[in-house]
């Protein structure tokens, strides 16, 4: 079966569904649109409207498109319903009726929400498996929506459902996890944000087609795209994608536990990668479950700083600012300043000669986060460093949020599917679960020998690819290398001692190291870099996008003959 992926996020590119739809034959098309960060948006629009917390622009793509679905005998699956999936698909049910497509059977998946268990969280959602969406599309439905379920059950209960695969089906449920997963982020498997994308033509990654994968019984897959989009789909794309937000061997989920260091990949033509030998075990039995809370208030100003003295003059802006916040009648309880030296000697424009100083605040009093900052930074403008001005005029404080993971036993989440004809099923747990635990470390490759007077001083991304991201508080760099001699030096050089001293944001946190052999590739996970969590932003990159680019530019010592 042919699966096709036309959203990785809540606000991916509006045309994906039409050009998935049209590009080329399919026989399921999904939409990934809920994230950590997502939950805590949709979760606000509901305070304000209890029928809202759904994905409203899936609506507006649907409008468009779903005339073309039927035609085409395409199935949608999608998470799109959010907090709400039986409001999205009532929602979607009228549209159809709106476009005289009265044929259409809309079924949705409930039992995620935990609210009630969890009344102090904003959102609190069980991730839910793929199970309750074959049993939709096994009687008959055209479009099935969700809240939250992981973003690989988008593609196991499709396939499920299509190949007849039951519960005990480990290792091909496991392949359809891998296939699911490298689909979910949409572009990211087709060249999107690739670490060597200036080995393609800029023109090939202009605009990216979205991936595809060719599901098989056994659960292996090949991954591609429509024949004439743009984008790229190899190996190095789809090692990227599946370092992507994963940590170990082990790879938990609801229907299954995924042994990722049994992935291979083979690419086996342009622009089609063969995806084989995953196997699978028992999921463990529990569900893991993310709560999004309201932490307070936020605030920022960023200063700039130009020309001459850059260090002194954020040390007077900053000893002015504390000063002010200091006699205020209520100061903010966390004060975070970074100075980014940005500026450049002798530089031929303004903004290249500038630094900038980023101050944040916050505090669960908005009144603590609001006045107090912007008095103080207003009020210096004709008193403070030469060149004084803010790269915008401070505001009101903001909400923020957090993000905690807890895990619930799986027996004690409901998992329903609503069919079409109103008709609800009980998903049952699985019969069969594995408790989690590590797998042992994989033998280390034999050092690669090389002159230890012939190295070149350069960064590592000359040789290594990466991808990280965030998972709550914490964040994941994934490297890998492209040969074996490159496998062999890796493996021993970038320990998480050289990890910590490549990154000195990791000093002092705790930072795992896995090694998957059959990728050539390292996986990091650096636990509380990002705090509570992306909402929270207060990191530079609060998301981790870029962590593992900028380890990539850390220059080290690499063989000549790697070069």
């Amino acid at each position: 079966m042919r699966v096709g992926n036309a959203s990785g996020f809540y606000g991916d590119r509006h045309s994906a569904v039409r050009e998935m739809l049209t590009g080329g034959p399919l026989d399921v098309l999904t939409g990934d649109y809920l994230a950590e960060l997502t939950m805590l948006i949709l979760g606000r629009d509901r305070l304000k409207d209890p029928a809202r917390g759904y994905a409203k622009t899936f609506l507006r793509q649907l409008e468009e498109c779903l005339g073309e679905a039927v035609d085409r005998g395409v199935r949608i699956v999608t998470n799109a319903g959010g907090l709400h999936p039986a409001g999205l698909a009532t929602a979607v049910r009228e549209l159809a009726g709106k476009l005289g497509l009265d044929g259409v059977r809309v079924a949705h998946v409930e039992g995620d929400d935990l609210g009630p268990r969890h009344p102090d969280a904003l959102t609190a959602h069980a991730y839910l498996g793929g199970t309750g969406i074959a049993e939709a599309l096994r009687a008959g439905a055209d479009v099935v929506v969700t809240g939250r379920v992981t973003d690989a059950a988008l593609v196991t209960g499709p396939a499920a459902a299509h190949f007849g695969w039951g519960p005990h089906d480990h290792d091909r449920i496991a392949g359809a996890v891998v296939a699911g997963h490298l689909l979910e982020c949409g572009t990211q498997a087709t060249g999107g944000n690739y670490a060597f994308f200036t080995e393609h033509e800029p023109a090939a990654l202009l605009r990216p087609g979205f991936p595809l994968a060719e599901i098989h019984d056994d659960g292996s897959c090949v991954i591609t795209k429509h024949d004439g989009t743009g984008g790229v789909v190899d190996v190095g794309t789809l090692t990227a994608q599946l370092l992507y937000e994963t940590s170990g061997a082990r790879y938990p989920g609801p229907d299954v536990t995924t042994r990722l260091d049994t992935v291979r990949l083979t690419q086996e033509s342009p622009d089609r990668v063969r995806v084989h030998g995953v196997r699978g075990e028992p999921p463990p039995p529990t569900l893991k479950a993310g709560l999004t809370r309201v932490g307070g208030h936020r605030n920022e100003v960023v200063f700039v700083l130009t020309g001459l003295d850059i260090e002194a003059k954020a040390a007077l802006a900053r000893a002015q600012i504390e000063d002010a916040l200091d006699r205020a009648d209520s100061r903010p309880g966390e004060v975070c300043w970074e100075l980014a030296r940005t500026d450049r000697d002798d530089a031929d424009t303004e903004e290249t000669a500038s630094a900038l100083l980023r101050l944040v605040v916050r505090d669960p009093d908005p009144e603590a986060v609001g006045r107090p900052l912007t008095g103080a930074a207003v009020e210096l403008a004709l008193g403070s460093y030469p060149g004084f001005h803010v790269t915008a005029p401070p505001g009101k404080g903001t909400p923020y949020g957090v993000f905690e993971a807890v895990y619930v036993p799986a027996a004690d989440v409901p998992h329903v599917v609503v069919l079409h004809d109103g008709r609800r099923l009980d998903i049952p747990a699985p019969g069969t679960t594995l408790d989690l635990t590590d797998v042992p470390p994989p033998p280390l490759p034999e050092p690669l020998p090389y002159d230890r007077d012939r190295v070149r001083r350069a960064p590592l991304g000359l040789i290594a690819g990466a991808r990280s991201g965030d998972k709550g508080g914490d964040a994941n760099v994934g490297v890998w290398v492209r040969t074996d001699d490159a496998w062999r030096w890796l493996a021993h050089e970038l320990t998480v001692e050289r990890f910590r001293e490549l990154i000195p944001e990791s000093r002092g946190l705790d930072v795992t190291r896995h090694l998957l052999p059959g990728l050539r590739a390292l996986n990091f996970v650096v636990e509380g870099v990002l705090g509570a969590g992306v909402a929270s932003q207060a990191r530079f990159d609060p998301q981790a996008k870029a962590l593992g680019e900028w380890l990539r530019s850390r220059h080290v010592d690499l063989p000549e003959e790697l070069l």
